[in-house]
């Protein structure tokens, strides 16, 4: 036999107040709290609370509800608590019952919520956030007992609904000031809530309202990074800032402590390479796309970012030579071929305008339409072959060298000893 001695005090009154108030029934509970286990009176109690559960009676279904908890907490906690709960929430919003009801009511509820973690554990992710619900908007409890519910719930749950944590956020941002942490909490949490989110606004909207410029949000997030360096989510929280500011030389002080801690974490690496592209060091750019194609060799995107480090770094053989790779990972990608074209007409640019540089142009030209085949959609493939119209050879640049149709023309000098290709004239 389990007995109930917690908050009894309170559930004593709550039936107080349901028999001595004036409802559209007049409800009298008796509830006998040293009562002994009597399976066929618990179901038949059980049995009659559902029945005016199920037919919306509430009030007539409440005191069952109590006797059966007052008897047996554990026996039916599958289905009760759930039952009770909803009966005290729809009493509670209830436009007939009186206030000192809605108080009777408040109270109590904890009491069902306290009964429902401790025999029915296995729904404690749903019970945990609607007690810190109520805590904060019926009770108006202390704010740190408040959030100390709160937190309860989110650790219990990884997946809690952005809401709860949305109220959490609310309550920080509400009571910050210089006498706590609160402020640099919501921050936290919000900027966790922007990368579960990123397509949501609200999120970066309610950092941004904490701070006077983003420039202030990367300090606050530096700074909490600082007080605990070798954490790895803080360390990530500072990152993204950093970078939605495009402050990059910050980012990639964090990035690098990342990939030192994490070296086998893509997205750490991805991210650095990034911010080294964006800061223009094209020497680590280079390292840490290598270190990535070390992790996953057969990505086509770390192959084509390489080739456009060492297209920016003007090494045009070996840009060429990554740009195939990624192609040959993926033969559907017109990706790849463009920036292959996009090598020679850069190399054609440099040097003098003359029929072997006209030879380049075409080489250029032909590899965006290869391009332009292989992925139709790919638009700028077809701006470039019409912007490189007037630099192809002409008619008479093959009549006067005695060239016909059909010949294959290999592409000579050594401004252009690197390509080692032909053109075939058409």
């Amino acid at each position: 036999m389990e007995k109930i001695t917690k908050y009894s005090l309170g559930v004593i009154i709550l039936l107080f107040v349901f028999a001595t108030n004036n409802y559209s029934k007049n409800i009298k509970i008796k509830s006998n709290f040293n009562a002994t286990i009597d399976s066929v009176n618990i179901l038949e109690q059980y049995s009659l609370f559902s029945e005016y559960y199920k037919n919306k009676d509430f009030e007539s279904a409440l005191p069952y509800g109590w006797k059966v908890l007052s008897i047996a907490p554990k026996k039916f906690s599958k289905w009760i608590y759930f039952k009770m709960e909803d009966i005290l929430w729809q009493l509670h919003d209830s436009s007939t019952v009186a206030l000192e009801e809605k108080k009777a009511i408040e109270d109590t509820i904890m009491y069902i919520y306290d009964l429902a973690l401790k025999y029915d554990k296995s729904d404690a992710t749903t019970f945990l956030p609607r007690r810190a619900f109520v805590a904060e908007s019926w009770l108006k409890l202390p704010t740190e007992k408040v959030i100390k519910y709160y937190l309860e719930a989110i650790k219990a749950d990884p997946n809690i609904s952005t809401y709860w944590l949305n109220r959490l956020g609310q309550i920080y941002k509400k009571n910050a000031s210089d006498k706590n942490d609160y402020k640099e909490k919501a921050i936290e949490l919000y900027t966790k809530l922007s990368e579960k989110e990123p397509n949501n606004p609200d999120w970066n909207a309610q950092l941004e309202s904490m701070v006077e410029n983003i420039d202030q949000l990367v300090q606050l997030t530096k700074k909490t990074w600082d007080l605990d360096k070798n954490n790895l989510s803080k360390a990530w929280k500072y990152v993204s800032i950093a970078q939605r500011a495009n402050e990059y030389n910050k980012a990639i002080l964090g990035l690098e402590f990342l990939v030192k801690k994490a070296p086998k974490t893509i997205n750490y690496w991805t991210q650095l390479a990034i911010a080294y592209q964006k800061v223009r060091n094209l020497k680590k750019a280079e390292e840490a796309y290598k270190t990535l194609i070390s992790l996953e060799p057969n990505k086509k995107e770390d192959h084509l970012n390489l080739g456009i480090i060492y297209k920016d770094r003007g090494m045009f053989s070996k840009a060429r030579r990554e740009y195939r790779k990624a192609y040959n990972l993926d033969k559907s990608w017109g990706l790849p071929l463009f920036y292959e074209g996009l090598l020679y007409e850069m190399s054609a640019r440099k040097h003098k305008f003359d029929f072997q540089a006209k030879l380049v142009y075409l080489l250029a030209a032909q590899t965006y339409r290869k391009a332009l085949r292989t992925e139709p959609t790919l638009d700028q493939a077809r701006e470039r072959i019409k912007a490189l119209y007037s630099s192809l050879p002409t008619k008479e640049d093959y009549f006067f060298r005695g060239y016909k149709k059909g010949t294959t023309l290999k592409i000579s000098g050594k401004n252009f000893a690197w390509i080692g290709r032909s053109v075939t004239i058409r």
